[in-house]
């Protein structure tokens, strides 16, 4: 009796209930709860006198312009699938597949999008396009009777979006096309069939699976945008949440119940697609390949006049994606006059707009001129956007490690207990925020943690003072999980078995085998999510904007701030230099993170090892070289 007593009481079995009860606080009170605390505030929305009227804002919704921001995300979304698959599909095949000069230059350009996105890649556009921009002031000179305001609303949005939108083209759809075997795509040439035949029906086959997983991500992209409809002022579903959950019941009829509303519209779309695509998925689909599967070679464009074609439209795409870039760059080193006048000056370089510090006079109302010390300031000089760095490096670093932490373990757990119902509920939990949008997720922990009366969280309010970093990093973190799960967990299937069964016969714990013998093998694709988590939420503006605090604004809404402030009283003055500057420091600091992931961290052991030939070798040319003129010297 005493020896099934300690079994039953054993230190592991201790740990398995700690772990689920722990697991279940956390999923209930940070992604059920909230979620359902705005799900039911829409039916519990009370009217002029006080009584509770469950219909009255779907009546609103009916009656009032709510429609008009669901039917404007989905006509954006619906666009967006048309034109970012014919651009994306476009750039793989014209680097990929199609043998086009200076490929790799193009693939470069192409790329671009991403090192910089969201609030960065919009503000390049502006810079080019909008009422003063570059091209728009060449543009109107070359037509005076052009409207200067033309880059605003629904066409520049999905302008912007559809060059913005490729990143995953770029990346997903690159590799499938370098999957093809070439033995089919060879074999179909041999019976005759012209090389755009070929592409339509042998190579695009092959491609459905990636294109149909992609189309319905852009899709969703589309119906949860937020920087672009905010900075060129398209009024769709994702700014109206934010513009909603800042506003009070002084300023329009129950506005926080609208917001669950559009919220909860959003989510109904996002949980059908996925649940569609997870559909599709599930069928598998299965393609004959010979079993010497050959590499893919580029296919020449016989006819001279589509290869002139192909090349034109492939350079005039590398020049729509370069041309921001290039001219953020330029500007981030010229004068705050030069940047905001849009008029380059190459005899003026400078580096205030990163480092230096410079005091501003301007003209007051009375006549008389009155200096700001150091109004022209820096980046790294500036104390706001400094503090916005540090805020956004330590929340995004802090949630980008949770992330990995809670699925390392999650997975380990799921691969021990692969065959049981525990194994799939906790990755089911996992994925859970995947079935919900962004804004949903944000808005709701404002709402429900704005409160003292949540004992999930000892009665304290979340969203007051600096208690809303800490919410942010809940966030950030919980939005992550369901993408951190599906990298980690393909790592995972990488571990041999007999590797933990042998460590287990020299006696080891399942704590020791865990940390001497598979997280070694999984570590460089943690490492990797690691990355792309801390990438993607360093210049993160969209949830950052729901938790709109001053103890919480990170650097992509200090960036925008200034530049609305810009020049008022004499404060901010090259704030369009900062935000030139900032974009550069983030295509530094978002390449560096690409290169140590789909760079070095994509080698293979072979390559590796060939790379430390090479280096082994040019050390000992150097070293050979310095004895002969040591010799000569002598």
């Amino acid at each position: 009796m005493t020896k099934s007593r300690s079994n039953a009481l054993s230190p592991a079995l201790l740990v398995k209930i700690f772990g689920a009860a722990f697991f279940a606080y956390l999923f209930l009170g940070f992604m059920l709860l909230p979620c359902l605390n705005t799900l039911a505030s829409i039916f519990t929305t009370q009217n002029a006198s006080g009584q509770t009227d469950p219909l009255a804002v779907i009546r609103f919704f009916f009656a009032g312009n709510m429609g008009s921001y669901v039917w404007n995300s989905l006509k954006l979304a619906i666009c967006l699938v048309i034109t970012v698959n014919v651009v994306g599909v476009s750039i793989v095949l014209l680097t990929e597949y199609f043998d086009i000069k200076g490929a790799k230059i193009l693939r470069l350009g192409y790329m671009t999008t991403l090192i910089y996105s969201g609030v960065a890649l919009v503000t390049g556009y502006l810079f080019l396009y909008d009422s003063n921009g570059i091209i728009t002031t060449l543009l109107v000179n070359a037509f005076p009777g052009m409207n200067p305001n033309w880059f605003s609303g629904f066409n520049a949005v999905l302008f912007t979006m559809t060059f913005a939108c490729t990143s995953n083209h770029a990346l997903f759809l690159r590799n499938a096309i370098r999957g093809i075997d070439y033995n089919t795509v060879e074999a179909a040439r041999n019976m005759g069939a012209r090389p755009f035949k070929v592409l339509w029906k042998v190579v695009f086959p092959t491609l459905v699976p990636t294109m149909f997983s992609l189309t319905v991500m852009t899709f969703i992209t589309g119906l949860c945008a937020m920087s672009a409809p905010t900075l060129l002022g398209y009024d769709s579903i994702n700014p109206e949440i934010v513009r909603l959950a800042g506003s009070s019941t002084a300023d329009e009829a129950f506005p926080q119940a609208r917001a669950a509303l559009l919220s909860i519209i959003l989510a109904m779309f996002t949980i059908v697609l996925l649940t569609v695509l997870s559909s599709y998925e599930r069928k598998g689909h299965y393609l004959s390949v010979s079993k010497t599967k050959a590499k893919l070679q580029k296919q020449k464009i016989d006819n001279p006049v589509w290869n002139l074609l192909a090349h034109l439209y492939a350079y005039i795409l590398f020049i729509i994606y370069m041309i921001p870039v290039v001219m953020i760059i330029i500007f981030s080193f010229q004068t705050y006059g030069a940047i905001r006048m849009k008029r380059l000056d190459l005899s003026n370089w400078t580096l205030i707009n990163f480092f230096g510090t410079q005091d501003y006079q301007y003209l007051t109302n009375r006549g008389t001129y009155k200096t700001r010390k150091g109004s022209i300031s820096g980046l790294f000089a500036n104390e706001a956007t400094l503090g916005g760095i540090k805020l956004s490096f330590i929340l995004s670093a802090i949630a980008a490690a949770l992330a990995c932490v809670i699925v390392v373990v999650a997975c380990n757990y799921i691969f021990k207990n692969r065959n049981k119902k525990s194994g799939t509920v906790l990755e089911y939990c996992l994925l859970f925020p995947w079935l919900l949008p962004t804004i949903l997720i944000c808005y709701s922990y404002r709402v429900y943690f704005n409160s003292n009366d949540v004992w999930y969280v000892g009665g304290s309010n979340l969203y007051y003072e600096n208690h809303v970093r800490l919410l942010i990093i809940l966030a950030y973190t919980v939005v992550k999980l369901p993408f951190s799960l599906r990298m980690i967990k393909a790592a995972f299937y990488a571990i041999d078995e007999e590797l933990e069964d042998a460590a287990r016969n020299l006696g080891s714990s399942q704590l020791v085998t865990f940390l001497k013998v598979k997280l070694p093998i999984i570590l460089p694709s943690v490492l990797a999510v690691f990355a792309l988590n801390f990438n993607a939420l360093f210049t993160e503006y969209d949830m950052s904007a729901t938790f709109a605090s001053s103890y919480g604004t990170t650097y992509a809404m200090v960036i925008q701030s200034m530049c609305r402030e810009e020049g008022l009283y004499g404060y901010n003055v090259n704030a369009s230099g900062r935000r030139c500057a900032s974009t550069v420091f983030i295509m530094i600091v978002s390449g560096i993170i690409l290169y140590l992931v789909y760079g070095v961290g994509a080698r293979d052991l072979g390559e590796r090892l060939e790379i430390k030939d090479r280096r082994r070798k040019r050390l000992e040319k150097i070293r050979n070289f310095g004895k002969k003129t040591g010799e000569v010297g002598t």
